[in-house]
């Protein structure tokens, strides 16, 4: 069923939509200023408040996120000031800057073990290079199409969770569609099966390495301590091979069970991997984040380990896989974009009546 496409976004929904922009901002930024000046506030406030908090929302709505996010607010900048120069990202640049933003994904996920969860002043850093590169590409590039839908390295995670959004919102960047990237992430129906189209070789393998590897890269991360005063950088090969051979090993089974099963069940198979990595997340991150990790003090944001019994790790292990499992895989909600796409800025190419479902892969 194809709807009516929104009016533009004005009047006071936009002007909630910059209030939550502006205040998560304002979050970010104050944690970007604690991990400064009180690093250890600053590393639970970030690594242990908002970063796990992030897969359940990719999950049940990423739109939620792609409209506030500070990176996304930050790219946009020169777009909204009207300075910046809005190249046209070509199809063969999209696809290496997918591939690189897979890459810088399983290299900064590693780091954290050798030196990000433990040091605030190196976290700052990181999301400060990050957060130059997002104003950077947004500056050079149209819109939203050299980061929030390109290079982010949180973006293939948003694929990857965000396949059945319980809602669809109004897009708070974009007033008018200039058609800055297609298919468009935010306002294309998403694939269940990201990977069952022909495209450029980089973007293809992006979304395999995602698909496949990365449940088992999410399980081998786990498996290694965090290392303070620099004793990680002696163990910079265990960081790695971990989450590595992992996903190596979760990577080539997709693969054959690709080329086994029917084609019609092909989409089924990558909501079961989908569904596996957040619920190995989940699976360990609660737990430790309550005290009850493998490496007790590691990801902990409150010792409740004296106050809780031990089952209840358990039941919060099997409660979140049980959830995900339903909601990606057995849940018969039709899929809906991440955010409504806005009537097109030419009319004579596009007929605004056409809704962010049209289009029905990635």
């Amino acid at each position: 069923m194809i709807k009516q496409a929104t009016s533009i976004l004005k009047g006071h929904s936009l002007t909630y939509w910059r209030i939550a922009q502006v205040f998560v901002a304002a979050v970010g930024l104050g944690i970007l200023l604690l991990l400064i000046f009180l690093p250890e506030i600053g590393i639970h406030a970030f690594w242990n408040v908002l970063i796990p908090i992030a897969p359940i929302l990719f999950v049940v709505a990423v739109g939620l996120w792609r409209n506030t996010c500070p990176l996304a607010s930050t790219s946009l900048i020169s777009n909204h000031l009207h300075f910046s120069k809005k190249k046209r990202l070509k199809v063969k640049q999209r696809g290496r800057l997918q591939l690189i933003s897979v890459i810088l994904l399983l290299v900064i996920i590693p780091l954290r073990h050798t030196i990000f969860n433990t040091s605030g002043h190196a976290t700052a850093l990181i999301l400060t290079l990050l957060a130059l590169i997002a104003f950077y590409v947004g500056h050079r590039y149209h819109w939203k199409s050299a980061w929030c839908s390109s290079l982010c390295p949180i973006h293939p995670v948003e694929k990857l969770y965000g396949k059945k959004s319980a809602f669809e919102l109004p897009n708070a960047h974009c007033k008018l569609c200039v058609n800055c990237v297609s298919p468009c992430p935010d306002s294309t129906k998403p694939s269940k099966n990201p990977i069952k189209k022909k495209r450029r070789l980089n973007a293809n393998i992006a979304e395999v390495l995602m698909v496949g590897g990365f449940p088992g890269f999410i399980w081998g991360w786990f498996q290694v301590p965090d290392y303070t005063h620099g004793e990680g950088w002696k163990h910079l090969m265990i960081t790695y091979a971990y989450p590595i051979v992992a996903m190596a090993f979760t990577l080539i089974v997709f693969l054959i069970l690709k080329k086994m099963i029917a084609k019609k069940n092909k989409a089924i198979l990558v909501n079961l991997f989908a569904t596996a990595a957040v619920s190995i997340y989940y699976w360990y991150r609660f737990p430790a984040l309550i005290g009850f990790g493998m490496f007790h003090q590691d990801g902990m944001l409150v010792d409740l380990s004296q106050m809780l019994p031990d089952w209840f790790p358990v039941l919060l292990q099997f409660s979140t896989t049980l959830f995900f499992s339903w909601w990606i895989i057995f849940n018969k909600k039709e899929t809906a974009s991440w955010v409504i796409r806005p009537p097109y800025a030419n009319q004579r190419k596009s007929i605004p009546k056409f809704n962010s479902i049209t289009n029905k892969s990635f």
